[in-house]
């Protein structure tokens, strides 16, 4: 079920939106604010966010354009009741996918946000390279590469490395990576976690700069380029 956040300060408009997208098998959030809809948008994963210009606290533009400084892609679509030229370009260049005029039909709606899903999901399949820093996973090829340079790892480490790419900078418990790696229930009498990360340490991070997996104390890792401006 895609999760659509929709921040919007009509109450009318919004539930009306929500009701819409829950029958259509999306389930939605809502935001009455800017700050609160920049607050959601930053720490949770939506597939989509519906976005008001004129809000309160923050307005839609900027709050538009912190998302993607922050690096996130989740499509944005502008649904406002300003038609004018410059509004729309305004919104466009802020970072949006596409821009609705309220009026508007639910059903336009709807048609908007699936054209959308293929293009992101056309996007996906042809992208199969994640990258940090200068370290390359290519997911479909199942080949990594540091500095241009092949490095040969287990199925298991390439697994571990590529949960490490896709969750980057967030902080990852030993009891997720035995859940999600190994299928198992984290035993706190084992260390085959550490153990692994140490094996990917040594072929990743030995003779690299900067080091990217790093030890969260009484917690587990976390991957991340710190010379990363946004890190």
């Amino acid at each position: 079920m895609l999760q659509v956040l929709i921040v919007e300060d009509e109450s009318k408009v919004a539930n009306f939106i929500k009701r819409g997208l829950e029958e259509n098998n999306y389930s939605a959030t809502i935001a009455n604010d800017g700050f609160l809809g920049l607050k959601l948008a930053l720490v949770n994963n939506f597939d989509f966010i519906i976005l008001d210009i004129n809000l309160p606290k923050i307005n839609g533009i900027e709050a538009c354009k912190q998302i993607r400084e922050k690096g996130i892609e989740t499509p944005i679509i502008f649904l406002t009741a300003s038609g004018a030229m410059n509004h729309k370009i305004e919104g466009f260049q802020s970072g949006a996918d596409d821009y609705i005029v309220k009026p508007f039909d639910f059903n336009e709606l709807l048609a908007r946000m699936q054209a959308i899903s293929k293009r992101v999901n056309l996007k996906t399949i042809k992208s199969s390279v994640l990258k940090v820093s200068d370290l390359e996973l290519d997911q479909n090829a199942r080949t990594v590469k540091r500095n241009h340079e092949f490095i040969s790892l287990t199925q298991k480490e390439f697994n571990l490395l590529e949960y490490f790419v896709l969750n980057k900078d967030r902080a990852i418990t030993r009891a997720e990576i035995a859940e999600k790696i190994w299928d198992i229930t984290f035993d706190t009498g084992t260390n085959v976690i550490d153990v692994y990360v140490n094996f990917l340490r040594k072929k990743i991070d030995k003779n690299y700069e900067p080091k990217l997996i790093q030890t969260v104390l009484g917690v587990g890792y976390i991957l991340q380029d710190k010379t990363d401006e946004h890190s």
